[in-house]
């Protein structure tokens, strides 16, 4: 086995672990920990792919950025330490049911689509092509599929707060 091979398994690993750990944690800051690790993780598959500038932009608006808004959203409301309650049965399950439909939806997806070409046939990865891509509407342009992951970013800042916020009956 290559060094190379042994590297992107150890951060693939760190990034499964860490992604596991963050949403099966009862300590909301624990959570905010793991998820920083876990995109770290994914920076360096990113840095693996020799993608620097899709690395640095998840380290700077996704490390540095959104996970450092969410503990400071912790800090604000002043839960650190204290567990989240627990989740009901029927919580769980369907949480399962959700994780296991996209599952199988991105899964379809994969198996449906033909990876052919490679990346010497295809555009290079360079700043000036990401950003045609990135704010692209036509065929191959990615300018729907950014807003749409900044739709879901915002809806997980917003759940933070909601699950950070005191509720008045639990203060008293």
């Amino acid at each position: 086995m290559k060094g190379s091979t042994i590297v992107f398994y150890l951060l693939a690993l760190l990034t499964l672990v860490c992604g596991i750990l963050s949403v099966s944690t009862r300590q909301i800051f624990r959570a905010a920990i793991y998820l920083l690790f876990t995109l770290i993780g994914i920076a360096g598959i990113y840095f693996w792919l020799d993608y620097q500038f899709i690395a640095a932009v998840q380290i700077v608006v996704y490390v540095g950025g959104i996970v450092v808004l969410i503990i400071f959203s912790i800090f604000l409301t002043q839960q650190t330490g204290e567990r989240l309650p627990r989740q009901k049965p029927g919580r769980k399950i369907f949480s399962a049911l959700a994780v296991f439909c996209g599952f199988a939806f991105t899964m379809l997806q994969v198996f449906q689509h033909e990876f052919t070409g490679t990346l010497e046939e295809g555009a290079q990865p360079s700043v000036q092509n990401i950003g045609k891509l990135m704010l692209g509407t036509q065929n191959g342009g990615y300018a729907l599929p950014f807003e749409l992951v900044s739709m879901l970013l915002l809806a997980a800042l917003v759940g933070c707060i909601v699950i950070a916020i005191k509720n008045k009956e639990e203060a008293k």
